[in-house]
């Protein structure tokens, strides 16, 4: 948490507003791709560096940018800045029956977010990334988790998540720690989005793509 009596880093908030500036009034931001340091860096956490305003439009730059490429999740890192702040949005697809169990994710900014595992159960999808453009793979992640984070008020949450909610915010979190979904994929599996829909969409659950790429779930 951070409270009213945060100091803002001078330094840094021109810095910040300097990036947002990049995004032009359409607000958006190019993306840092795989290979860029700051995408391998612990973030600092956010402890009120940046004033309120320049905040603001931070996380209104980031929702952009999310949506414009687009995503469900953008982390501060994946725009080069290396500050512990993500914003992730999702929503019910058409299908019910999808096994990866979407469901409605509002948009939330995640500030110094945390999670931990509820029970030992997991799954394992095809999962991708802004930062890794034009590939995917399949990622085993927790399917329940108990995620903590501060909004950009200051104020804690802690929520259980389930399904792709739950892998939307480890994949996120997991960011401000320097790590890629990739470090921990089945790099047998990994694909092009064209292969990808072409082979495997119609298998959610990557059982096909195991068998004929050679590598287990």
């Amino acid at each position: 948490m951070f409270g009213k009596n945060a100091k803002v880093d001078l330094e840094l908030n021109r810095a910040v507003e300097a990036l947002i500036k990049e995004g032009g009034k359409e607000k958006i931001l190019p993306i840092v791709q795989a290979g860029e340091p700051v995408l391998r860096q612990q973030t600092a956490a956010y402890a009120g560096q940046l004033s309120k305003h320049t905040l603001a439009k931070l996380i209104d730059t980031m929702h952009t940018t999310m949506l414009e490429a687009p995503g469900v999740g953008l982390a501060a890192t994946q725009i080069g800045l290396g500050l512990a702040l993500a914003v992730v949005e999702d929503h019910v697809r058409d299908d019910e029956d999808d096994p990866r169990e979407i469901a409605e994710f509002p948009f939330h900014v995640i500030i110094n977010p945390r999670y931990t595992p509820m029970g030992d159960k997991t799954t394992s999808f095809y999962e991708g990334c802004l930062s890794f453009d034009g590939y995917q793979a399949v990622r085993k992640r927790w399917l329940d988790i108990v995620a903590e984070w501060d909004d950009e008020d200051g104020k804690h949450h802690q929520e259980q998540l389930h399904g792709w909610p739950a892998r939307i915010f480890q994949h996120e979190t997991d960011h401000l720690s320097g790590e890629l979904y990739i470090d921990k994929a089945e790099i047998r599996s990994l694909t092009t989005y064209e292969n990808l829909e072409d082979l495997w969409c119609d298998d959610p659950v990557p059982t096909a793509a195991a068998k004929e790429l050679g590598f287990d779930l």
